[in-house]
């Protein structure tokens, strides 16, 4: 996963306009996957009938243009080919029906129970359950009951139009084809009854229903076992009388159907001693069988309907089982902060406290600069103002903007300027430290301003003499514009809040680059500054807790530092930060395994630093897919208030945070649209960085374009009269 850091040269894509530009795999790749869960979830939620399902029920309507067979009639109506005709069951004969089903629960326990008593009934499934447990439908067949038709989505149909009743037939049929490779001609409408009590809203759909091929079987004994009155009850309105024959209307799903299966277990047996058949309805009726073969095109596309199906129900399971991780970590690392950054606190602000003897010695301070002829004199004139002594060594990693001219224009004392061509970031350190003077040296960005005490209050830690780096607090200084108000949120509760956190529990992961102090000692144990990753700051904090050093944060060296101020270079930087941790983390893997300082960084900070930096952010999103979902879906109310209860928790850490830090609440106002937009980009930067990640993709440093807003507390020094004759000196490193 290594990645050089140079900066980059010109551009050596298309040399014309008119050649196409192929969208890249590290975009292309996640926006198919962003489209296929998407086109899965609408999948499970059509297939949940929370989509396109229509609940509303017609009232009784009345009877004159039913004909007057069809009420006076059997349970079983054929007006397939023009006929108008009805059929009863004849005596001593019953067909037991089931609605609603399959259900994984219990419809495999009345299928055991009518295996048991060598019977056979008739199974309406609706296309939903069909599809989502096709092996019952498969054994249904297999063990010679009859299946039919119960629709898809179950809707009533007299408010259909005839398209949507030939999709609910048709996509009922596709799942039953796909289920157990046959075609029914059996039908029975939802919330149907009795012949009866056909009406004139629902003898259309009938008669229609027939023209389509179908023979409509409603019922004439209904156990109404899905009021669950009771196993005895459920058998006395299930027992025809006199030896009639009958079609029992049973249901297999739709709810706790305990009393039905105990009700069956009696019923067959009893009912077969006064002897009673149990067949399924063309056999009672000597007819040939409702089932028909399905081959070829229409197997396979049942087939493939099934496996969709299928498919968007285990991806919604492991969703929802990431959703669960996620909420999990959230909440985990949320109490960890608080409980770990209040103990940090407390501890590091107490009167007595103290890292060990002040230090007082002077330091170098490395300022890596390229290109930053904007930012770099404010950056030098706020060094000029600390509080403790210091030399500046300022490292112009070959820019080409005149950057080392105007540090050299400035005059200042103490200060000296390296040239070298450009070689990056972990170079130019490099090469600083080489020329650095004293034993403890602090790195900053050639677009970050020190407070007067930040270098004071950076070192003091090192008193400690197990201290080999310190961590300081970057800040936002750019923070007027929306895009800067969400990264000052996020600075001050997602970065420092953690450097709290990780401080106690002794494996802080990066030291920012805008304020850093280190031993020059331990640097040099651990081979200086590596090129290794595009991460450096956070590859060098974890090559330091393996060779044994504490690295320490100072909550009170403050730094301001120029965030970005578009999106483009917003993502630019967040990329090249996401796939640097994730390179550096694979750097070090050997940790996990190892002994001492090693191994306990290892086992500690590396499975937080993977939970809480790449494996929660890259999981974080299915918090808003599913209240999109819900919101859609439903339940609506309940999606809702669990979203704004994550936020509120994530509202209390933010406003924690804020008051160690001792900032203004008033850009917590931004927090609610912070979490709706600008979390949807960081979710897709990191996707982006696992996707070049996994495709041995490598990413080049990005140079961001600074505007200089960023000037030191207090006002800008004054400005030393500029040299004669426009010398350009270069001082030799």
């Amino acid at each position: 996963m290594a990645s050089r850091t140079r900066r980059p040269g010109p551009a050596t894509g298309a040399r014309d306009g008119s050649r196409r530009r192929r969208l890249p795999m590290r975009l292309l790749l996640p926006s198919l996957v962003l489209v296929a869960l998407m086109a899965m979830l609408m999948l499970r939620g059509y297939v949940h009938s929370e989509i396109l399902a229509d609940h509303r029920v017609q009232p009784p309507a009345a009877t004159d243009r039913v004909p007057e067979q069809i009420l006076k009639g059997g349970p079983v109506i054929d007006t397939r080919s023009g006929r108008t005709t009805s059929l009863r069951v004849p005596d001593r004969r019953l067909v037991l029906t089931f609605d609603d089903g399959p259900d994984p629960v219990w419809t495999p326990r009345v299928l055991d129970v009518l295996k048991e008593h060598k019977a056979h009934a008739v199974f309406f499934v609706t296309g939903t359950m069909t599809s989502r447990y096709p092996d019952l439908v498969k054994r249904m067949v297999a063990e010679g009951h009859e299946v039919g038709l119960h629709t898809f989505n179950h809707p009533d149909l007299s408010y259909q139009s005839k398209q949507r009743i030939d999709w609910e037939l048709s996509q009922n049929q596709l799942a039953i084809s796909g289920a157990a490779g046959i075609r029914t001609s059996l039908f029975r409408p939802p919330y149907s009854s009795f012949a009866d009590a056909m009406d004139n809203k629902s003898w259309p759909v009938t008669d229609y229903i027939g023209a389509r091929g179908y023979i409509t079987v409603v019922n004439n004994t209904d156990s109404e076992d899905w009021q669950r009155p009771g196993v005895d009850e459920i058998i006395r309105r299930a027992t025809p009388q006199d030896g009639k024959g009958a079609i029992v209307l049973m249901h297999d799903s739709g709810g706790d159907r305990s009393q039905t299966v105990a009700a069956l277990d009696r019923l067959l047996p009893d009912l077969k001693a006064r002897g009673y058949e149990f067949d399924n309805l063309t056999e009672a009726l000597d007819a040939p069988s409702a089932h028909t073969q399905v081959t070829g095109l229409d197997r396979w596309k049942g087939k493939a309907w099934v496996f969709l199906v299928q498919a968007s129900e285990r991806i919604t399971d492991v969703l929802v089982v990431g959703l669960a991780v996620i909420g999990f970590l959230v909440i985990s690392r949320f109490v960890l902060m608080l409980l770990l950054s209040g103990i940090h606190a407390r501890r590091v602000r107490r009167r007595d406290f103290s890292w060990g003897p002040p230090v007082t010695e002077p330091v170098s301070v490395l300022v890596p600069a390229y290109n930053e002829a904007k930012c770099i004199e404010n950056t030098v004139r706020s060094l000029m103002a600390s509080e403790h002594p210091i030399e500046v060594v300022v490292v112009d990693d070959g820019s080409s903007d005149g950057t080392a001219r105007i540090v050299e224009a400035m005059g200042l004392p103490n200060v000296r300027v390296v040239r070298q061509l450009n070689a990056g970031k972990p170079a130019a350190l490099n090469r600083g430290l080489a020329n650095a003077r004293h034993d403890i040296v602090v790195m900053m960005d050639g677009d970050t301003v020190f407070e007067p005490a930040t270098v004071r209050e950076l070192v003091q830690p090192f008193g400690d003499p197990s201290v080999g780096a310190v961590a300081g607090n970057a800040k936002v200084g750019n923070r007027d514009s929306l895009i800067g108000a969400w990264q000052h949120i996020e600075y001050v509760m997602g970065f420092n809040l953690d450097r709290r956190m990780y401080d106690i529990l002794r494996c802080m992961p990066t030291i920012p680059g805008a304020v850093g102090a280190f031993r020059r000692s331990a640097l040099e144990r651990v081979g200086g500054m590596s090129d290794d990753t595009l991460a450096e700051d956070t590859d060098i904090t974890m090559a330091m807790h393996r060779d044994g050093w504490r690295v320490a944060y100072a909550e009170n060296a403050r730094a301001w530092t120029e965030a970005p101020e578009t999106v483009q270079q917003l993502w630019s930087q967040r990329y090249r930060w996401s796939y640097g941790t994730m390179q550096a983390i694979w750097k070090h893997r050997r940790a996990l395994v190892e002994r001492g300082p090693s191994g306990r960084f290892g086992r500690v900070g590396l499975p937080l630093v993977s939970l809480f930096m790449v494996l929660a952010p890259l999981l974080a999103p299915l918090i808003d897919v599913f209240l999109l979902y819900g919101i859609i879906f439903g339940p609506t109310t309940k999606t809702i208030g669990a979203w704004l209860g994550v936020l509120a928790i994530q509202a209390v850490c933010a406003a924690y945070a804020f008051r160690l830090d001792r900032e203004r609440m008033t850009h917590l106002i931004t927090l609610p649209l912070q979490q709706i937009l600008y979390r949807q980009l960081m979710y897709v930067v990191l996707l982006q960085s696992w996707i070049t990640a996994l495709t041995g993709g490598r990413l080049r440093w990005q140079k961001l374009r600074r505007t200089g807003v960023v000037e030191a507390p207090g006002g800008a020094m004054p400005r030393p009269r500029a040299p004669q004759d426009g010398a350009d000196r270069r001082p030799v490193g």
